[in-house]
């Protein structure tokens, strides 16, 4: 029997370095994911959106900008998240900027209080207001999830315990080295977080999958975040991060994903950074992301 699904629409990026990914959610619903995750023989609760916030510049705070409106994201997600799985139903978290799987983790802290978390993402998102100078937030979430220093208070302690994350309950997944920090590098060496390069997912997205979930260890549920920067923008031009001829090909990064989100344990999948106008002005871009995105999430559905 199929799990019901429940859509969450966090419509924000207020932690971006640009406008655009507030209008992912909808762009997703206007694609057809409803329809084509039914067609897959789903059932599907559209739970809507929570407040809309478009990027600005915020002068005031230029290190960490929009920081109430990132809470107010992670805040809204997090009691979204937590009621729709209380309720029996798997999230479907479409975003909207990386900040809200702060709100996603928190959610699930409350319904499951041991979790692990997935993250597939070209970056690790372990940067500070104080490793970096742009102040967009979106690249720092993971750093305040685990609470490391030079994390903003009024993010690390959003939740019912801190860190919100253990450092052993992270594994990263897609990772370019590239594409990754210096203060970034040191903190996955320094904490040990598990991680399952870029290189290792373009060599064999099955084995990829296979040790990202190993890693996650057996019996223990996870959260999956995807931030669509992992696939190269080139071909599939929808990320926030216009990089191009260095992420992974599409059905490479999908292959993997059919694999974490078929696993027993999944509790959760967040999409992040979707940014409709970067792609096709006809949405067909889009349209192709959620079809693909219906026919993996439909393996978790029914595990």
């Amino acid at each position: 029997m199929a799990r019901s699904v429940a859509i969450i629409g966090a419509p924000t990026s207020a932690g971006a370095y640009s406008p655009g990914q507030e209008d992912g959610p909808q762009a997703m619903r206007d694609g057809g994911l409803a329809d084509a995750l039914r067609a897959q023989g789903l059932e599907v609760v559209d739970l809507g959106d929570l407040p809309r916030f478009r990027w600005r510049p915020d002068r005031g705070r230029p290190h960490a900008m929009n920081v109430p409106a990132v809470v107010s994201a992670i805040v809204a997600v997090a009691e979204k998240v937590a009621s729709a799985a209380d309720e029996g139903h798997l999230p479907l978290v479409l975003g909207g900027d990386c900040t809200i799987e702060l709100g996603t983790v928190i959610g699930m802290r409350h319904h499951l209080p041991s979790l692990r978390l997935v993250y597939f993402d070209a970056h690790p998102d372990l940067n500070t207001p104080v490793s970096v100078v742009d102040g967009a937030l979106d690249w720092m979430g993971v750093a305040h999830l685990l609470g490391i220093p030079g994390a903003l208070p009024e993010l690390a302690r959003l939740g019912s315990r801190t860190p919100l994350l253990d450092a052993d309950e992270l594994v990263l997944l897609g990772n370019s080295p590239g594409r990754t920090t210096e203060h970034e590098r040191h903190v996955i060496e320094e904490r040990g977080i598990a991680n399952v390069p870029e290189a290792v997912v373009a060599g064999g997205p099955a084995a990829a999958a296979a040790e990202a979930l190993r890693l996650v260890g057996s019996g223990q549920r996870h959260l999956v975040h995807l931030d669509t920067d992992v696939i190269d923008f080139a071909e599939l031009p929808l990320a926030e991060n216009t990089d191009r001829n260095v992420g992974l090909p599409f059905e490479t990064v999908m292959r993997t994903l059919d694999d974490v989100l078929a696993a027993d344990g999944l509790a959760a999948l967040t999409v992040s950074e979707l940014n409709p106008h970067h792609g096709a002005p006809d949405g067909t871009t889009v349209e192709t992301f959620v079809s693909r995105l219906a026919a993996s999430f439909a393996e978790a559905a029914f595990a």
